[in-house]
């Protein structure tokens, strides 16, 4: 019987358990995380076409301090947004236990922002308030759709399916709402706006009519963390504990068309925030839900604040939107994940 005292007979190198004694501890994780968005808040601020002296950041009467409230509101609807993106990623990926789900990835975003652009050329929508139940519907019926081809066939909804399902709907619903767009020189001008994913130009007044549909999605989204470390035990046993997966499903459904929805009627498709962030968060908090879902919106919030940052001074005087950051970000991490996830099939 080996002494468990004894050097060099704890966990061994690259093991589950030796990688949790290498986590920080939650404390600093959770300073770290807010350090970071405060850190990025700032940065939002001050730096741009023309930076801004912190100054001006305090003083009323400063020349610059509209270019600061502009800022301010911008950065608030990011960090909004990147926060329900983090979110729903790391639900999709929990729900689905797919570590290559993603809102923009199956299907959920270019779903929601087909359905807006139909309501904008049949119906004549052209305000938030009637985006918000057609990006609803369209996020909804997309994830069904894609969960239903993927689960066709031998072996099921497989992640590997799942993603090429995803794929296959976003790039066949991108080429439709372009052609609707196409056809309507009008509708292209209204949407045009939307079509590549920022968070520049928009008012408060944006990130206050979607604010109430982005709180009930978190909150049952939050509250369902013991649902999904429920559900990563297999169905059976999920059953087996007193669990109803299929209303636990619906639930947590809801919360990420809610998030996903309104995320991209507020700000357009913002793809691969919901894919990086859960899988940077497991590397320091662990597979624990409970963790992973308020740390996610954490580090969602902050990317995609970061994002608008560099994206306001890589190119200058042009701006590059969030949506091409992100995905500047996003499809390198997504190949290194299918690569991988290819590996383990």
């Amino acid at each position: 019987m080996v002494d468990a005292g004894t050097p060099g007979t704890g966990p061994a190198a690259g093991s589950p358990e030796a990688a949790a004694t290498r986590r920080p501890g939650l404390p600093s994780t959770t300073a770290t995380c807010v350090a970071v968005v405060a850190v990025a808040v700032v940065l939002s601020v001050v730096v741009g076409a023309r930076a801004v002296p912190l100054t001006a950041v305090w003083s009323d009467t400063h020349p610059l301090h509209p270019v600061v409230e502009a800022r301010l509101e911008r950065t608030l609807l990011a960090l909004a947004v990147g926060a329900a993106l983090g979110l729903a990623g790391a639900l999709m990926q929990g729900l689905t236990r797919n570590p290559l789900a993603d809102p923009g990835i199956l299907g959920v975003n270019a779903g929601a922002t087909f359905a807006m652009v139909i309501g904008m050329t049949a119906f004549g929508a052209n305000a938030l308030s009637q985006f918000l139940p057609l990006a609803f519907a369209g996020a909804a019926l997309a994830t069904v759709l894609v969960h239903a081809i993927a689960a066709l066939g031998r072996d099921g909804a497989t992640p590997m399916k799942l993603a090429i399902t995803g794929a296959a709907l976003t790039a066949g619903l991108m080429s439709w709402t372009t052609g609707l767009l196409l056809a309507d020189r009008k509708t292209m001008e209204s949407f045009r706006f939307w079509q590549v994913g920022t968070v520049g130009g928009r008012g408060l007044d944006v990130l206050l009519v979607g604010a109430p549909f982005l709180v009930a999605g978190a909150v049952l989204a939050l509250t369902g963390a013991r649902l999904l470390n429920t559900l990563a035990l297999g169905d059976d046993l999920a059953r087996g504990l007193g669990r109803r997966t299929t209303r636990d499903r619906l639930v947590l459904g809801l919360a990420i068309v809610l998030l996903a929805g309104t995320a991209t009627a507020l700000t357009g498709p913002i793809a691969f925030v919901g894919l990086v962030v859960p899988h940077v968060v497991r590397g320091f908090v662990g597979p624990d839900y409970g963790r992973v879902l308020p740390f996610s919106m954490l580090a969602g919030a902050a990317l995609v604040v970061l994002a608008d940052t560099v994206g306001r001074v890589v190119l200058p005087p042009a701006e590059v939107q969030v949506g091409i950051m992100a995905a500047a970000v996003g499809v390198p991490f997504f190949l290194f994940l299918i690569r991988r996830t290819g590996r383990s099939l």
